[in-house]
């Protein structure tokens, strides 16, 4: 496919067919849950609002010391998404776990750990339903949750850093998600 540069134009926010936040609740989402693990930058709990709204993503869920809406600093990330993204704050972390797994959930952590498994080579299929923990900055995903997952992805990474920041690594995990269950 070839393109002319020259006659490329921004899409005006009106003709992009946006869903109101009443059709954006009764429309089919991923079988998908965010579990945040002690994350610590409202900013990353915004985005991970925001990234979970474009992808729709059925449900965050915010653990520990993670910060929940209302909150001024969320919402400068979220732009809205916390009116669209259904959301629960559940103190422990571990007996959420617990719970989705209770209710067929297959739980994965994104996280630098061995065994793991390439993001590349993950292929979500259709008809299970997945929850995904995205850990605390510093310490990322915490033991105790580690030991009950059923596996780990791992984002490859060739650069000097140790690791992505929060909101890059939920955006990239959410898209190939949503491309392997819904493009």
């Amino acid at each position: 496919m070839k393109f002319n540069l020259k006659k490329v134009k921004k899409t005006p926010n009106a003709d992009l067919g946006r869903k109101s936040i009443s059709e954006f609740k009764q429309t089919q989402k991923l079988p998908v849950v965010v579990i945040l693990d002690n994350v610590r930058s409202m900013h990353n709990v915004g985005a991970a609002f925001r990234a979970s709204d474009s992808f729709s993503i059925d449900k965050i869920f915010l653990c520990g010391i993670t910060a929940s809406p209302p909150h001024r600093e969320i919402h400068k990330t979220a732009l809205g998404a916390t009116e669209t993204v259904e959301w629960e704050y559940v103190p422990d972390t571990s007996l959420l776990i617990d719970r989705l797994k209770d209710s067929g959930y297959t739980i994965i952590a994104v996280e630098q750990a061995h065994p793991h498994i390439p993001l590349q080579s993950f292929s979500p299929k259709s008809g299970i339903k997945y929850g995904l923990v995205f850990g605390n900055e510093i310490h990322g995903v915490g033991e105790e949750i580690i030991e009950k997952v059923d596996f780990c992805i791992e984002i490859p990474q060739s650069g000097t850093k140790h690791s992505l920041n929060i909101s890059v690594s939920l955006g990239i995990v959410l898209w190939e998600v949503y491309k392997n269950l819904k493009l």
